[in-house]
């Protein structure tokens, strides 16, 4: 399948685990340079290392990638114009990160809100992607019902302020808007 986004145009890819949401963040992205690839997560054990390891190799070395775990806003107002597109992989380990920082869930709506704001000045292409995580079974603990909730809301937010939404499922994409 052969999908392209034009200029200016904000992107969120959806999916669970492996269901190819990096993949069809790089189809989308298309091939106009310099293209920045935001990295959010951290390698903080020797499992993630492996993670990012292998989404390193496995990355086209055209893409000049930045390792920003909190301050995806403020990288993209000062450093997005340079770019004709920039993906941000991924919107939960972002969530994670801010809630690891001290961030109140109550407060998340509001970064979001601005991380989405900060994306629409971007002169090219951002595509967003994240984990549908509210699609598995409900989980035992309150502490991770409560970061799925906030993810969920998260994910709306991103989704409304989106000119486009794909969903990805088993390396399929369906697009939502």
């Amino acid at each position: 399948m052969s999908l392209a986004v034009d200029s200016s145009h904000v992107c969120l890819i959806l999916g669970g685990a492996r269901s190819g949401k990096s993949r069809l963040a790089f189809t989308l992205a298309g091939q106009a340079l310099p293209k920045a690839f935001v990295a959010t997560g951290e390698a903080r054990d020797e499992e993630m290392a492996a993670r990012i390891r292998k989404h390193q190799e496995d990355r086209d070395p055209a893409w000049e990638t930045r390792e920003i775990s909190v301050d995806v806003s403020g990288w993209l107002k000062t450093h997005g114009a340079a770019y004709k597109t920039v993906v941000i992989d991924c919107l939960t380990l972002w969530l994670s990160n801010l809630l690891g920082s001290g961030i109140q869930a109550s407060q998340v709506r509001a970064y979001t809100d601005e991380l989405m704001q900060a994306a629409r000045m971007v002169p090219g292409t951002v595509v967003f992607v994240s984990n549908e995580v509210g699609m598995g079974i409900v989980p035992g603990d309150a502490a991770t019902r409560q970061f799925r909730d906030v993810a969920g809301i998260m994910n709306q937010r991103a989704a409304e302020a989106a000119d486009s939404v794909y969903l990805a499922v088993s390396g399929l994409p369906m697009k939502l808007k």
